[in-house]
């Protein structure tokens, strides 16, 4: 059987770094996605596969996981941990800013879940992993926009867990506090 294959999303720093580097000490092959591919250097020297994808960009996302499946023809492991926090009160924070905190930290992670089942279902086996916040689970003022995109995410896993369980396919959910990084 060949080499397990996972993808990371925001590997250019922090948890997505983190990870990327522990599974391939665990042995997968491992791509590691950014959007600023010039801070995955680090990674590359180590032996991960550099890719350039934007979460709220269809077209890289597409493309990714069609290089991943026709280099290794597999994807094992989904890490959806692209996002970011942007805070201020709800009445404040401009509804152009709120949708973006939406479309990269929920429509991104589930549409790039959406491109890879496909292959997991294929295989009868694979798992996607979500890297939501204890911020999905609490709330604090000047939040709300953030916590709603986490609280957004833990629900959409939940349900995917059921869907997807039938196929062979693991969904977890990783809620983490804060973590030094930019």
């Amino acid at each position: 059987m060949p080499a397990k294959t996972a993808l990371v999303t925001g590997a250019s720093s922090g948890i997505g770094e983190a990870t990327a580097l522990k599974l391939q000490e665990l042995g997968y092959t491992v791509y590691g996605a950014a959007r600023r591919t010039d801070r995955l250097h680090k990674l590359a020297d180590r032996g991960i596969r550099p890719l350039a994808m934007d979460v709220t960009d269809e077209d890289s996302m597409r493309s990714g996981v069609e290089r991943i499946t026709a280099e290794t023809g597999r994807i094992d492991v989904l890490v959806n941990n692209a996002g970011y926090g942007s805070y201020g009160a709800l009445e404040d924070v401009p509804l152009d800013e709120a949708r973006h905190q939406f479309e990269v930290n929920v429509f991104g992670a589930l549409r790039l879940t959406q491109l890879v089942l496909p292959h997991m279902r294929a295989q009868r086996s694979g798992t996607v992993v979500n890297v939501t916040s204890m911020g999905g689970k609490i709330y604090t003022p000047l939040g709300g926009w953030y916590h709603g995109t986490k609280f957004a995410l833990e629900a959409l896993s939940d349900c995917l867990r059921l869907e997807a369980k039938p196929f062979g396919i693991d969904v977890v959910v990783i809620e983490p506090g804060g973590i030094a990084t930019e």
